[in-house]
């Protein structure tokens, strides 16, 4: 608050009290207009709201223009002896109904979620080329010997897997949360202490599993280049990544077209295992030599709704990939259909750009509908508008995707309706998760994931059809998700 209002010369002269009530502070009357004489303007506040008519348009409410009469010292006194309005916030409110509201556009400049297009096609590929990488150590895993319903071998891949997927996705999350509180020492020592213990994990489950020794060592560097590569998207470094998948990505190449001895084959995922572990190294090396902005930690909460969402969304997606395999393995009497669960995966897997890109964009327009929007109303409506158009832009481009895909995959079976529905709602509730994640609704998207993939796992343990588990679950998940994403995305304190 100002002091009081300042009084006017010649005190004591008649008439200087009314003269003392008038606000002096305010802005002053443009200049080349000669005062008008009372007769024209018989309510005052006409030419107050001309005078204030930029602080009034600015104005979100009427307590706004109050808090700045009142600053510059207007009582309710005057507000009733010179304007006839029985106090300032009455004056205030007939004020913010004379004035007509503009309020500023959009400030230039200052998106901070402008991404780059081609750092997310970047990230795309390095999320899809380790793909490849099967394809070389497909021999590995004995086809001919079945445990729990898969060639011997693959189910401690995929237990690997889940556990890898669950803890560096709890890794990330705390990697970059130091990197948020700008201590990128401390970043580097949480993924050189996690990574290894991440490996050293997820090999131990596939090894408890058991299999083939060739296909146990296949487990153990998967489990190995999940944590190096984690370490080198954490850090930014994805065209390092990149360079590391180049022998894997052209060994695959070759194997498509000559076949190449098993030892061949070793050497080539060696190489590529060598040269993202290596790199990592050099990386955290960097990253934990330089100096600490030593602040308080990240809560572990969140991290814990990451790791659970991890292992939520791996366990989905294996059982869209391996779900035929378990529910014969269950019912090995069952008519086994044709599944187009490859080109499926493959497609969702080569989305997970786009996927990223799609997450930006809507942070960017959410933030642009926050600058822009006249009224909570309206911010909400336009961030349901953003969320619907990404979400279906993201399906169109899936399910375009699976069809190439569909198209370029010699021999493999054809999507039909009830395999790209699956797709569809599988891609929606993840991205509409992943949204939810990156904006820091962690526990309830956990937790809607983790009831989806309880009930598909369990399900599918139990005999049940896998197209039609997947329907169910994801179709849940996507039903609750979406709306959830509406609802508390629409709430302005939610993208500070």
């Amino acid at each position: 608050m100002s002091g009081p209002l300042r009084l006017v010369p010649d005190e004591g002269t008649p008439g200087w009290a009314e003269e003392t009530m008038r606000l002096r502070t305010l802005p002053p009357r443009r200049r080349g207009r000669s005062a008008a004489p009372p007769e024209v303007c018989p309510d005052p506040l006409d030419e107050l709201a001309e005078r204030l008519a930029e602080v009034c348009a600015d104005a979100v409410h009427p307590f706004e223009i109050a808090a700045f009469l009142e600053s510059d010292g207007l009582t309710d006194e005057q507000a009733a002896l010179v304007y006839g309005r029985p106090d300032a916030f009455t004056l205030a409110e007939d004020l913010f109904a004379k004035v007509a509201r503009r309020y500023p556009g959009a400030p230039t400049g200052t998106n901070p979620w402008q991404a780059d297009p081609w750092r997310c096609v970047l990230r795309g590929l390095v999320f899809a080329l380790p793909g490849l990488g099967y394809l070389l150590g497909a021999d590995l895993f004995a086809a001919q010997r079945l445990r729990f319903g898969l060639p011997s071998g693959m189910a401690a891949l995929a237990v690997a897997t889940l556990v890898s997927w669950a803890f560096n996705q709890a890794l990330a999350h705390r990697a970059y949360s130091w990197l948020s509180l700008t201590d990128r020492r401390s970043s580097g020592r949480t993924l050189a202490l996690g990574a290894p213990l991440g490996a050293l994990l997820a090999a131990g489950c596939g090894w408890v599993v058991g299999g083939p020794l060739d296909a146990l060592l296949f487990v153990i560097g998967q489990s190995c280049y999940l944590g190096a590569a984690t370490v080198l998207l954490v850090l930014g470094q994805e065209k390092l990544l990149l360079a590391a998948l180049a022998p894997a990505s052209a060994g695959a190449v070759v194997v498509l077209a000559v076949h190449l001895p098993p030892w061949v084959r070793a050497a080539i995922l060696l190489a590529t295992l060598a040269a993202a572990v290596g790199l990592a190294g050099w990386q955290l090396y960097r990253c934990c030599a330089g100096a600490g902005n030593r602040a308080d930690g990240p809560v572990w909460s969140a991290t814990w709704a990451a790791g659970l969402f991890g292992l939520a969304v791996g366990t989905m997606t294996l059982i869209a990939g391996l779900g035929p395999q378990l529910h014969h393995a269950v019912r090995p009497h069952a008519p086994a259909g044709a599944t187009a669960t490859g080109p499926a995966l493959a497609a969702l897997t080569l989305s997970l750009g786009l996927a990223e890109w799609l997450l930006y964009r809507y942070r960017s327009l959410a933030t642009r509908a926050l600058a822009t929007s006249a009224s909570p109303g309206e911010f909400r409506r336009r961030t349901a508008l953003a969320l619907a158009g990404c979400l279906l832009g993201y399906l169109s481009f899936v399910a375009a995707l699976a069809f190439a895909a569909d198209a370029l995959w010699r021999g493999a079976p054809k999507i039909g309706p009830i395999q790209l529905t699956d797709l569809l709602l599988l891609a929606a509730a993840l991205w509409t998760a992943l949204l939810l994640q990156a904006l820091s609704v962690a526990w309830r998207t956990a937790g809607l994931c983790l009831a989806a993939a309880g009930y598909e796992l369990t399900a599918v343990l139990t005999g049940a059809d896998p197209g039609t588990v997947q329907q169910y679950g994801c179709g849940a998940a996507a039903v609750l998700l979406v709306p959830l994403a509406v609802v508390v995305l629409g709430r302005t304190t939610r993208h500070r």
